[in-house]
């Protein structure tokens, strides 16, 4: 049951980035929670293989590449996702630096 709370609110994480930039679109709650469930397995699985490609870079960066290469994976999961839609680089850094803000945020109010 956890795992449902969780879930139900990183996808209001995920509206509520919709609704606070202008570049991000989400057509309903059902979008909202598939990008969710695939943004997970995204950082599950892809991003780790990104992480490690890129060491260099995030170490001479002091890691701010990390930030970038949270927005690639924001972007990749709305170019796979119907219903979902970023419309620029710059849409998807700030959508996945709000998205986990307000996750946390909001995991840590309700757990």
């Amino acid at each position: 049951m956890n795992w449902l709370l969780r879930l139900l609110l990183n996808s209001l994480a995920l509206v509520i980035a919709g609704y606070l930039i202008s570049g991000i679109h989400i057509n309903g709650l059902l979008p909202a929670i598939i990008a969710v469930l695939l943004l997970g397995f995204v950082n599950t699985f892809i991003k780790p293989v990104l992480v490690f490609f890129t060491f260099p870079i995030t170490l001479f960066t002091l890691g701010f590449f990390i930030l970038i290469i949270n927005a690639i994976t924001f972007g990749l999961v709305a170019w796979l996702v119907p219903g979902f839609v970023v419309d620029s680089f710059g849409a998807a850094f700030m959508g996945a630096i709000i998205t986990s803000v307000v996750g946390w945020l909001l995991n840590v109010i309700f757990n």
